[in-house]
């Protein structure tokens, strides 16, 4: 599989689909394979294990978060919503 500098990741659909949903294609599994890091040991070291399940290589923490990246925006307003809740 030949990938060019221009289509990264994409370069295995070739020319089909359009470059439109290749390039979110890139965006969007570029983000899921990167390292984040872990809420409870604080290295960089959690990585995607399957769809929305997300593990820590250094602590073994384990946890469900978002399909792509370990925090979802939807996840970021519910986590805001539930700290005013205690705070109230």
């Amino acid at each position: 599989m030949a990938r060019t500098k221009k289509v990264k990741m994409a370069g295995r659909y070739g020319a089909r689909y359009g470059i439109r949903v290749r390039k979110s294609i890139v965006e969007i599994e570029s983000q899921q394979r990167q390292k984040y890091v872990c809420k409870r040991c604080g290295k960089k070291a959690v990585k995607r294990i399957g769809t929305a399940i997300w593990e820590c290589k250094s602590c073994g923490y384990k946890f469900a978060g978002g399909a792509y990246i370990p925090v979802s925006p939807a996840m970021k307003i519910v986590e805001q919503a539930v700290s005013r809740g205690r705070e109230a």
